[in-house]
């Protein structure tokens, strides 16, 4: 399940003041897996730049958790960031920093963008828990802290952002493993920009449905309407029709129609002569 845009603006907005809050802000707006976020470097955050490259995860080993390379190669990457997401993560630092003067010595110095109060590492279930309980208290559909990951690109896709825009985005070793993920988020997105161009289309007219094939009653009929079918006439005298039926039929003998190779004869071994 993940949320609406509506539904995730809800919960940043009542979430505005909670320490975590930039780094919830961070994913719903990147796309970052949780532990990517929570070990993400300030010396791999370049805002003047506007982006971050995605170089180091908090992992859990039982209930222990450690520092790592991203879990694949592909994983690795850079990550641009909106100028919203810029702001807060500038405010973010700039507060870290006060701390960081606070508190002296007794900081802990990990060169991490989010830590705790004192400076040490995140636990990723920490934060997971502290997301829980933000959603209870703002009363949304519960999700998973990874939810917001899906969020950010259901609502890119809905945005209009180009499928292999959002593979790179979410860093996925292939646009397959995107599209397998979001094939309905995809199929949803392309009904509503069918509906989009149909209704970019001014008619004077209502449209009418389909026509019924065949001729109005009382209309004069015509030889595909005949019950005996033109090929079958044999008092035909239109010098047009006797000299396409000789067509490649030199040295026959007169009358005998040659087969024209390029029309099937109906096969006998089928009932009623189907092809």
């Amino acid at each position: 399940m993940v949320w609406t845009g509506e539904q995730t603006g809800e919960f940043l907005d009542s979430a505005v003041n909670h320490p975590l809050y930039p780094l919830f802000h961070l994913i719903a707006y990147t796309g970052l897996r949780r532990g990517e976020s929570c070990g993400q470097r300030r010396s791999d955050t370049f805002l003047d730049a506007a982006s971050l490259e995605v170089a180091n995860q908090i992992v859990q080993y039982g209930w222990e958790a450690g520092q790592s390379k991203p879990k694949t190669p592909s994983s690795e990457g850079g990550v641009a960031l909106d100028p919203d997401t810029v702001l807060v993560l500038r405010a973010h630092l700039a507060s870290q920093d006060e701390a960081k003067a606070r508190l002296g010595s007794d900081w802990v110095e990990s060169d991490l963008l989010f830590t705790c109060p004192e400076g040490s590492p995140l636990h990723p279930a920490d934060v997971a828990d502290e997301f829980a309980r933000l959603i209870r208290e703002a009363g949304l559909p519960p999700i998973t802290l990874h939810g917001l990951r899906h969020g950010a690109a259901t609502l890119a896709l809905g945005a209009g952002v180009d499928m292999k825009v959002i593979q790179h985005m979410l860093r996925h070793s292939s646009i397959k493993v995107t599209m397998d993920l979001y094939t309905n988020v995809a199929q949803e997105v392309a009904a509503d920009a069918a509906r989009k161009l149909a209704g970019a289309i001014p008619r004077k007219t209502a449209l009418h449905p389909a026509r019924a094939l065949g001729l109005p009653s009382g209309s004069q009929e015509t030889t595909m309407d005949s019950p005996q079918p033109e090929e079958v006439c044999s008092d035909s005298t239109n010098p047009q029709v006797e000299n396409f039926s000789n067509l490649g039929s030199e040295g026959a003998p007169s009358g005998t129609r040659t087969p024209n190779p390029l029309v099937k004869s109906p096969r006998s071994d089928l009932p009623g002569g189907a092809e």
